[in-house]
């Protein structure tokens, strides 16, 4: 018996990676009995008599998993955003935000593309930058094109397991290539390298990079909240968390109750409005979506 990490699914074999090697397996006849299906990212036992033929006795319990892509034992999540071209766009980065949050997944969010940053653009997005950081996330500005800022990603990797994610043309598959040269990923062509093209059958891998394990995630570009309770919301806004003690009422969801603290914070400027704004969007859309459910 050995243990070790799935790195890839395939057409019903698993690659562990252990102790260096990685180890085709499949899975034991009683997990499809006991409605255990391996992730990618998943711990698990197995034993094996050769690199070729092995078989997965135990799946070890996960700390989050993702259903797009299909993903357990996520450290964090690199959200890359474009400064410009496309513009950047915080209700975007905030639903990213929640979804992640929700998970209990680490958010580390990459702004790119700052050498093309200028005009009226530069001060709107110096000050996004500002508030997310005051909020408490880590916020790494980069340039692909000048290579600036890459390196401040590399302790970020390091021994972790990374999604990348992020909407389309903002500079993933240029972020990935100036971290692990040797992908040559083209534009727009992440998936495809990963087996995730059009024409090639669909599946997860986690690839080395400076020493963590990153899968891109073009899978979660579905940003509905369908996970989501009214209650849970607030949890994933840390900056309603640092005031929340102060609401009247336990269990405040900051809309309509009175001597709600959190409410008294943005009208003190210490909440961006932005942020309330999309906070009270998302809350509606939630409960939009338990109307049409039940």
């Amino acid at each position: 018996m050995a243990e070790g990490k799935i790195i890839k699914a395939l057409s019903g074999f698993y690659y562990v990676l252990s102790e260096g090697e990685v180890i085709q397996c499949r899975g034991r006849g009683v997990f499809r009995k006991q409605k255990i299906t391996p992730l990618v990212g998943d711990h698990v036992t197995f034993q094996a008599s050769n690199k070729t033929d092995g078989y997965i006795m135990e799946v070890h319990e996960r700390k989050n998993e993702l259903i797009r892509p299909p993903i357990a034992n996520v450290d964090q999540a690199i959200l890359v955003f474009s400064a410009v071209e496309p513009d950047f766009s915080s209700v975007l980065l905030d639903r990213f935000l929640v979804l992640i949050e929700a998970k209990d997944i680490r958010p580390v969010i990459v702004v790119n593309k700052m050498d093309l940053l200028g005009g009226e653009m530069k001060p709107l997005v110096e000050e996004y930058i500002r508030d997310y950081r005051r909020i408490g996330y880590d916020v790494i500005e980069t340039s692909t094109v000048t290579k600036s800022g890459i390196e401040q990603l590399y302790p970020y990797l390091e021994g972790r397991i990374s999604v990348f994610a992020g909407q389309s043309g903002v500079g993933k598959s240029s972020l990935l290539n100036a971290l692990r040269p040797d992908l040559h990923l083209k534009t727009n062509d992440i998936s495809t390298h990963l087996g995730r093209g059009k024409h090639t059958t669909r599946h997860v891998e986690l690839i080395e990079i400076r020493g963590g394990l990153v899968a891109d995630t073009p899978g979660f570009s579905a940003l509905e909240f369908q996970d989501i309770e009214e209650e849970q919301l607030p949890l994933c806004f840390p900056e309603f968390l640092k005031h929340s003690d102060g609401c009247k009422f336990r269990g405040c969801i900051h809309m309509t109750e009175p001597k709600c603290a959190v409410k008294q914070a943005l009208e003190d400027g210490k909440i961006p409005a932005y942020r309330y704004e999309h906070y009270t969007s998302f809350m509606e859309e939630i409960k939009e979506r338990k109307t049409r459910y039940y």
